[in-house]
């Protein structure tokens, strides 16, 4: 089974922008480490959804755009919380992936069978 295969399935959630607990700097440095790797390793989920503070990520000078939109010519699907993306205003400022809703995103999860929350 190739690597694409075996995450035929796999949702990742990015609901903050950055990953995990740190500073602001400390987890923009870990989330585009994680994304490049995801990209140099072929190891592409099938899914990646935003929402909360992670619609952030997907928006023009966020610093990450460019690593999702790779991740979309290499096959994933990116959805981007429309209800997050209006309460931050930022419905003008995405720059990678499709803006959805939550219901999509529970379609996601619902069918997913291993969701990586960051």
């Amino acid at each position: 089974m190739s690597t694409r295969d075996g995450n035929a399935k796999v949702a990742v959630i990015i609901d903050r922008f950055g990953m995990g607990e740190a500073d602001r700097e400390l987890s923009h440095t870990l989330l585009k480490n994680y994304l490049n790797l995801l990209i140099s390793e072929m190891r592409v989920p099938a899914y990646i959804c935003m929402y909360g503070e992670g619609v952030k990520c997907a928006c023009r000078e966020s610093g990450f755009s460019e690593e999702l939109k790779k991740l979309e010519n290499m096959g994933a699907k990116v959805v981007i919380c429309k209800t997050c993306l209006s309460h931050y205003k930022l419905m003008d400022e995405v720059a990678a992936g499709v803006v959805g809703t939550m219901i999509d995103i529970i379609d996601i999860q619902h069918n997913s069978t291993k969701i990586i929350k960051l």
